[in-house]
């Protein structure tokens, strides 16, 4: 297989990088390892993030247009394909470094662009307004009038260390990651530390897993450590199965040697010779780049056999799951590599105990063992520095909805919430904020006037938030907070593995209810307005009860989203309940059309569409709408031409 290097720069790197620290490198290799940095260019090089997100946008037809005008206008160039910096709305992105200057990035390079851009580029002609930012370089010529990356305000307000990497390296080429600093942990760790150790260090930095969790890492690696086993397995959950969560899968995709490296400390830490990658079937990307990465780290010997001559051997493969959410739990995904459904297990005894296959098992996700190279090559007391008192480290989040930016961010612990929706550039225009939906089916919507608060696992939780994964949605007024909670309910009912009671019949009865009060009533007394009043009540009583008594956290904290839109958003609820209405125009079978007489010109188009003949009138005078008959349907609205159809 193809791994993009020679024997030369393999035997470079296993003999005169890989074996020494950083510090000791002459000034010979430190040299040619700025040739890997593309530092210094001897022919013109052109980057294309090549993700899943921008591939939605266009990137493959972008490189083929590339391909293309190198091959008609007989250019010597060589095409870089590279991860993501996150700005996903800026797909694709494309860069030209040419000898000589900076390397510079154009956004949103649809195939129809690259012609126009890159005659511009090899002319040494750049409009500022086509270009993002140019890197940074004491030794390049700059391009005029474009801002470098540092001061380029997404990256300056950025706290970026487990992301430094990506649309930087190839992901596909593990000499650019190794040239990077990549590795150097590994080596240090084997060199210099024990198991023992390496959990104890781990523990004094204040890591705590970032799947949503928030439970002392090195803690739950020492526990595992100290059970008398023969064998125990490390296990990396890039399941992330939150709806709108791209944190993992984005890292993965664009520096996958990272997560290899950090799962490779973390099963020596655990005295585990077997690793494996849990990851959902549908992230083929990322998939085959985990693959190529651990191929070339077998092939460099930083896996399998006696890895760097330390006496640690390792293997790790790669599983694909089914994407059922609950499989995100632990104890589920254990048993969903065991070949069984994937449902949870009572816990004690807990993982670290009787894992999988019965074996001492530890379950970390992508963004925890992406933290721990830094930690070791940099130390507990580095790690202690950045971030609270009692959360440690930084925290990546992925934003959409009504974000003027989708995107992936990194910032430190103990910033406010703000700084998200700050670095996402805020709403998009004529937008207002109406919330933030932190930490996916399982999370809740955080109100303007929270947003002061730290991103900070104990204190959002004084405050009833839960961090979650670092899944953020931006939410403005088009959004009725009863039919998001409708939906997070919806997806729990179809979720839920159906083991306990509490989960299954509780989540099914919630959505009934949410179901009720968002559509248009069978009956307009009071008393049926009672009774939808009394579902909202027993919505809160069933909360409580799954929170007690299910068997996982899919059930414990599934009514989370409710409680709080209660009360955070009470008001809509009652208005929904009381009033039949909705604010947001979204709940369709609570919408009363009318059709304003003065703009109507008897056209007969919306009698015409209506389904249901609500619609009443004669030719070329004002249409009525009988309201008993109407259900909202909208087709009125989409038909009429004279915007003379209108809801309250």
């Amino acid at each position: 297989m193809n791994h993009s290097y020679t024997l030369a720069d393999k035997t470079f790197f296993c003999e005169q990088v890989l074996p020494l620290l950083h510090a000791e490198l002459n000034s010979d290799t430190q040299k040619h390892l700025s040739t890997y940095r593309h530092e210094r260019v001897k022919k013109t090089v052109i980057y294309i993030g090549i993700t899943t997100s921008s591939v939605v946008a266009g990137a493959l037809k972008t490189l083929k247009a590339i391909e293309g005008y190198l091959e008609e206008n007989s250019v010597d160039a060589i095409i870089v394909p590279v991860g993501s910096y996150g700005l996903c709305s800026f797909e694709p992105i494309v860069e030209v470094q040419l000898p000589g200057k900076k390397r510079v990035a154009f956004r949103n390079v649809t195939y129809d662009r690259v012609e126009f851009l890159l005659d511009g580029a090899f002319n040494s002609f750049v409009q500022p307004d086509t270009a993002l930012f140019q890197h940074n370089s004491d030794i390049l010529e700059p391009w005029p009038d474009i801002p470098v990356k540092d001061d380029f305000p997404f990256f300056a307000k950025q706290d970026r260390l487990l992301l430094r990497n990506i649309g930087i390296i190839n992901p596909e080429n593990l000499l650019e990651y190794i040239s990077f600093g990549g590795y150097r942990a590994l080596a240090y760790t084997l060199r210099n530390q024990t198991s023992d150790s390496v959990c104890r260090i781990v523990e004094l930095s204040g890591l705590r897993g970032r799947g949503g969790g928030g439970y002392p890492t090195g803690l739950k690696w020492r526990k595992t450590l100290s059970v008398a086993a023969t064998e125990r397995i490390m296990i990396c959950n890039a399941d992330e199965s939150d709806p709108g969560a791209f944190m993992d899968r984005l890292l993965a995709e664009s520096d996958p040697f990272r997560i290899i490296e950090g799962l490779t400390i973390s099963a020596y830490a655990i005295g585990a010779n077997k690793a494996i990658i849990y990851i959902r079937n549908r992230n083929k990307l990322a998939v085959d780049r985990l693959t190529l990465a651990m191929e070339q780290a077998y092939d460099f010997g930083l896996l399998g056999y006696n890895i760097l001559d330390s006496g640690y051997s390792l293997d790790i493969s790669i599983f694909q799951g089914p994407g059922a959410y609950v499989c995100g739990e632990e104890t589920a995904l254990i048993q969903s590599l065991e070949g069984k459904r994937g449902t949870p297990s009572i816990k004690p005894p807990y993982p670290n105990e009787v894992g999988l296959n019965g074996k001492p098992t530890v379950v970390n996700n992508v963004e925890t063992l992406a933290s721990i190279p830094d930690i070791l090559l940099n130390g507990a007391d580095w790690f202690m520095k950045i971030g609270t008192a009692t959360s440690k480290g930084t925290k990546i989040f992925s934003v959409n909805g009504k974000a003027s930016l989708t995107c992936v961010v990194e910032i430190s612990m103990g910033r406010p919430l703000s700084a998200i929706v700050e670095l996402a550039g805020g709403v998009k225009p004529d937008c207002t904020l109406k919330a933030i939906h932190l930490g996916g089916p399982s999370g809740v919507s955080v109100t303007p006037d929270e947003l002061y608060l730290p991103v900070d696992f104990d204190e959002l939780k004084v405050h009833g938030i839960p961090l979650g994964s670092g899944g953020v949605q931006i939410l403005d007024q088009s959004v009725c907070m009863v039919d998001l909670t409708k939906f997070f309910m919806h997806f729990i009912r179809n979720e839920s593995c159906g083991k306990c009671i509490p989960c299954r019949e509780g989540s099914s009865r919630m959505y009934q209810i949410l179901n009720e009060i968002s559509r248009r009533p069978d009956s307009f007394d009071k008393h049926h307005t009672l009774e939808r009043f009394k579902g909202v009540i027993q919505l809160e009583t069933l909360a409580e009860v799954m929170h007690d008594t299910s068997l996982c956290g899919l059930g414990q904290t599934a009514s989370k989203p409710l409680l709080k839109a209660l009360k955070a958003f009470r008001d809509e609820f009652e208005e929904h309940i009381f009033d039949r209405s909705c604010r947001a125009g979204v709940c369709r079978d609570l919408r009363t059309f009318y059709i304003d007489t003065e703009k109507c010109t008897g056209c007969a188009a919306c009698a015409k569409k209506c389904p249901t003949n609500a619609i009443i009138g004669t030719p070329r005078s004002p249409y009525f709408i009988v309201e008993d008959k109407c259900t909202g349907c909208g087709s009125c609205m989409e038909v009429c031409k004279f915007a003379s159809v209108f809801y309250r």
